[in-house]
């Protein structure tokens, strides 16, 4: 049984200030689990690829949504992306890439906390 589901709601989003989150297998951008969120295989690589080039993803930012997320914070672990009072986290692991959104209603520091939280407990299982 896959405990990722049940992972991603206990918690991201029973925060409540996560909105929609997923989880991708890094090496190829495979959909593991994801709550209230539809990734196609293009944005998939779009988040995977972000990695690759954080200096072009720090400077242009990210296509998410048919909007332009400007670059907060952008390293080999962490990129951090807002529109609008939106909000698009990427988080990197060994296997994994946690990805969630946060909205206008939601405070953006506690939903990067809460992936954050979510990467490391990953990075100690060798995940």
């Amino acid at each position: 049984m896959n405990p990722f589901p049940k992972l991603l709601e206990e918690s991201l989003i029973n925060t409540k200030h996560v909105e929609c989150a997923a989880i991708l297998v890094a090496k190829t951008g495979d959909l593991t689990a994801a709550s209230n969120f539809t990734v196609c295989p293009e944005q998939s690589r779009m988040f995977i690829d972000s990695f690759k080039q954080v200096n072009v993803t720090r400077e242009r930012g990210l296509n998410f949504r048919n909007k332009l997320y400007t670059c907060v914070r952008a390293d080999k672990r962490s990129i951090y992306t807002k529109c609008e009072g939106h909000g698009l986290i990427l988080v990197r692991t060994a296997l994994y890439v946690i990805v969630a959104t946060y909205s206008q209603s939601m405070y953006p520091s506690i939903c990067v906390e809460a992936v954050e939280k979510l990467a490391e407990y990953l990075r100690e299982k060798g995940k």
